[in-house]
């Protein structure tokens, strides 16, 4: 049957379509016969208890430059939608969590995903800590004298902000580094959160493998190797995608968080492991479906939507 799709994500006229997820997304759910919405963050709103947002019909297509058609934006009402796609990327701001706040007002008959309670409590940087056991040493902190007695133990560390994305702000610093003091300053000035800091894993160079799963789980993954010169592996800074298999240690971290994933609703996911070690789980607006199917030949996109479907049909009956 087919559905009715609202999807809330960043501007559509920007993205590039050989590489974003959410329109993988939306090709497959308009190659089923779903009808789609496209409305921004910004367009959502909530009044008398009633969601609602100022939409465009959506029609997409795999051309490069000519990729999308919106219709007259309307007031949609998302309680009349049977899934409602959360796909705007970080940063995950107070814009962000306030959005989850007001999609949690639906009636559970609409479907969010991924579910925007879970989003909005499992950060990607500290739900990942309620693994410590499949983890490289972490730190969470804004005390600079915890940061410099975590170097201190264990040498080159990277410290990067809590709640950033992308590889932005990411600083790899070495035992003999004499700009800590001066990266913790500057974090200080500009930023009210606090910082991860974790052990550096050299095994960065051979690549941080993404791994896509859906509904807890593993469908496929790729490696991104970073540039040379370069220590975060981020495609958008010149990291290079290859093609990769799970280990057994890939397996055992999917097999523990798994169940988790699944129980919280978070229906797609990417995990971050370098070497043995699980640093990042991603529940906002994970990437790597066009890659994975690229080296693999594994349609996420579809078993994505074979699992929103499956859970459509149960809240219907």
């Amino acid at each position: 049957m087919p559905l009715s799709v609202a999807i809330q994500m960043d501007p559509i006229d920007r993205i590039d379509i050989g590489g974003d997820s959410t329109f993988a997304l939306a090709l497959e759910a308009q190659q089923r016969g779903h009808r789609l919405w496209f409305y921004l963050p910004k367009h959502l709103a909530q009044r008398d208890g009633k969601v609602s947002a100022r939409a465009h019909t959506l029609a997409v297509r795999n051309v490069k430059g000519d990729h999308f058609t919106l219709g007259e934006a309307a007031l949609l009402d998302l309680a009349t939608m049977d899934v409602v796609l959360l796909r705007q990327d970080p940063p995950f701001d107070m814009g962000y969590i306030t959005t989850t706040h007001v999609l949690e007002r639906l009636p559970k008959r609409t479907l969010v995903v991924n579910d925007p309670y879970w989003v909005r409590n499992s950060p990607e940087k500290v739900f990942v800590t309620e693994f410590p056991d499949l983890m490289p040493a972490t730190l969470i902190t804004s005390d600079a004298e915890a940061i410099r007695a975590f170097r201190a133990e264990h040498g080159e560390i990277v410290v990067k902000p809590l709640y950033g994305n992308g590889g932005a702000g990411v600083f790899r610093v070495r035992p003999e580094d004499e700009n800590l003091n001066t990266i913790m300053e500057f974090f200080a000035a500009f930023v009210r959160e606090p910082l991860v800091v974790q052990r550096y894993e050299p095994k960065v160079r051979e690549g941080d493998k993404r791994i896509l799963l859906v509904d807890g789980e593993a469908v496929g993954a790729i490696n991104r190797v970073p540039a040379k010169g370069e220590a975060r592996s981020n495609m958008h800074v010149g990291g290079r995608p290859e093609k990769t298999t799970l280990t057994a240690r890939d397996k055992e971290i999917c097999a523990r968080i798994g169940p988790e994933l699944k129980r919280r609703g978070l229906i797609f996911t990417g995990i971050d492991v370098i070497g043995d070690k699980l640093t990042e789980i991603n529940v906002t607006s994970p990437t790597g479906i066009w890659e994975v199917r690229r080296f693999d030949g594994v349609d996420t996109a579809a078993l994505v939507w074979d699992a929103i479907e499956k859970r459509v049909a149960a809240l219907r009956r």
